[in-house]
């Protein structure tokens, strides 16, 4: 009975549409791979670790935690998202020369 209570509570969390997930779990995954990509085949380690750790926001649901914990909520979360991918994005193809790295990476 009360693994349901948590099950239904976890429902009742979860407000964010089922699309919106998806998108941001993809988004999740290209920016751990552009970490790792930087981890293992390049000289930017400390970078590679830095984008692996932005990438957690994609995966953890992090506003809702904090709501539950610290009784404060992230306004415009979905906002903040967006404005990650593109500063990951930009450092990794720009300052991180990630297309380079995926030439060796192949080679």
């Amino acid at each position: 009975m009360k693994q349901q209570h948590n099950t239904q509570e976890a429902l009742k969390i979860s407000k964010e549409p089922v699309a919106l997930k998806i998108i941001s779990s993809l988004l999740g995954l290209i920016a751990l791979s552009i970490g790792l990509i930087n981890i293992f085949w390049g000289n930017d380690g400390g970078f590679g670790i830095f984008i692996i750790l932005l990438s957690s926001i994609y995966f953890i649901p992090l506003n809702t935690i904090s709501k539950k914990l610290f009784s404060f909520s992230i306004p415009r979360f979905g906002l903040l998202k967006i404005l990650l991918t593109l500063f990951i994005l930009w450092a990794a193809l720009g300052v991180g020369e990630l297309s380079n790295k995926i030439g060796m990476m192949l080679n």
